[in-house]
């Protein structure tokens, strides 16, 4: 006897108030945006993927591997990071496309109630037609279906491109990278989608990091210019922005364990420089190094006008034998108790207040959106309140972000939604979700004569494109 399935139809009206008058008027203004194209101005799909348009692989490379909220989902209800295809102490995994798949069917259940089911049901029925919810029961017959479906040509990366309706798709970039993918899409009459990249120089900012010597120079190389010094360095930064700027880029990324921004002399930066070359480094000097070289982009984002995105406060790599064993990025990249004014008075300061300079504040400890993100944005033109990112990036926790942020700082000093994604079929999911949560949240105000309807339909259509666009400066 076949096993009974469970039909895959996910509810028109998900997300959407209990109160009948009120997910009416939600499900009208999601109706508004719904089908609006999407602006994703911070994620992590490779160019390449978009410039080479190969097919998918298989299933389990697309929909799994490169999305960390699933791996480390299955890690914690025990399945071993390598029969998810990871390469432990550099040895490749044995783990095949369907075996990885079979491990989520088998697992299906640990992620009810979770924003990663929520994306996964809308993906696998809207972008995939699946109409079974995977089990260990079904997890191969449901496999070769996405194979089949894969190897179709409105498959291919350029045309769901197109099928999801993505305007612009930022990836992340370090500043050593040749773009050579983005300058290869921007040159292809075929395609008319906009993809640009983003500055990304964390890794020049440690210098008790192992392979910054290395990193060093090969930015060096890149930009011509002598990075075993301090200035060399700056120089060769500025450099790289220009020509991300060049090929379309508006922002840069930052992500450190702490926003302390105390500018140093150059003399005392220089030291500090060379110390790390000649390996004489304290971790004092590094930690003074780095804030330094938080400040030092900042000022550079206020002469060149790409806008700064930051969000500090994650430990990296918190389970060490993991991390020996399988690399960074293997899903054990966790929260830290966040701060910003304090942490941040040497760059408002100075560039607070300068028209040029715009900076966006993410945070995976949203005590700082009501206490720290919202006043800082309430009053400094520069500042802009991230949207919930990472950890935060449920139905519930955007829910708490407009509720935290609206008080002091309104809806127009916000980034608009960023899916923060490798994961490229999940884009249209989860900004689907946010534009749910969204709808409710303004059919709220307006049921509690906090806002007039026709305002509420502004606003839904202003958080998926002009807020969004403006804040980025995306034209």
């Amino acid at each position: 006897m076949t096993a009974p399935t469970t039909p895959l139809a996910p509810h028109p009206d998900r997300l959407f108030p209990a109160d009948p008058g009120v997910r009416d008027l939600a499900r009208r203004l999601h109706a508004q945006v719904a089908d609006a194209p999407i602006l994703s101005p911070h994620g992590h799909v490779d160019a390449r993927m978009l410039a080479d348009d190969d097919p998918f692989p298989d299933p389990a490379a697309l929909l799994i591997t490169p999305d960390h909220y699933v791996i480390r989902m299955l890690h914690a209800v025990g399945v071993p990071l390598d029969e998810l295809g990871f390469a432990r102490d550099g040895r490749p995994s044995s783990a095949s496309g369907r075996s990885i798949w079979r491990r989520l069917c088998e697992h299906w259940d640990a992620f009810l109630g979770t924003p990663v089911r929520f994306w996964f049901e809308s993906e696998f029925s809207e972008v995939f037609g699946l109409t079974e919810q995977p089990s260990a029961a079904n997890a191969d017959a449901l496999y070769d279906q996405l194979a089949d479906t894969l190897g179709r040509p409105d498959f291919r990366p350029r045309a769901l491109f197109e099928r999801f309706r993505i305007e612009v798709l930022a990836t992340t970039d370090d500043p050593a990278d040749d773009l050579e993918a983005h300058a290869r899409l921007a040159a292809d009459p075929t395609f008319t989608g906009r993809v640009v990249p983003t500055f990304r120089a964390d890794r020049y900012m440690h210098p008790d990091e192992p392979g910054w010597a290395e990193r060093l120079a090969r930015l060096g190389a890149v930009a011509d210019v002598d990075t075993a010094t301090y200035p060399g360095l700056l120089e060769a930064l500025r450099r790289r922005r220009a020509a991300f700027a060049a090929a379309g880029g508006t922002a840069t990324d930052t992500g450190v364990s702490d926003a302390g921004s105390e500018p140093l002399d150059e003399a005392e930066a220089s030291r500090i420089h060379r110390a790390a070359l000649d390996g004489t480094l304290t971790a004092g000097e590094a930690v003074a190094y780095r804030r330094n070289m938080l400040y030092r982009l900042a000022e550079l984002s206020a002469e060149d006008g790409l806008v700064m995105q930051l969000h500090p406060g994650v430990i990296r790599n918190h389970h060490r034998p993991t991390f020996d064993a399988f690399g960074p990025d293997t899903g054990h990249d966790l929260p830290a108790v966040g701060g910003f004014t304090t942490p941040l008075t040497p760059i408002l300061r100075d560039f607070g207040t300068n028209p040029t300079f715009r900076i966006v504040l993410f945070t995976v400890d949203e005590t700082t959106f009501s206490r720290e993100i919202a006043p800082l944005a309430g009053f400094y033109p520069s500042v802009y309140a991230g949207a919930p990112w990472w950890f935060l990036d449920t139905p519930d926790a955007i829910l708490r972000y407009r509720r935290a942020i609206t008080d002091s700082a309104g809806f127009t000093k916000t980034s608009g939604f960023i899916d923060d994604t490798r994961a490229f079929c999940s884009i249209p999911a989860r900004h689907d979700m946010s534009r749910r949560v969204d709808a409710s949240f303004l059919a709220g105000l307006v049921a509690t004569h906090q806002l007039a309807e026709e305002d509420a339909f502004a606003l839904a259509q202003r958080l998926v494109d002009d807020i969004p666009r403006s804040t980025f400066r995306l034209g």
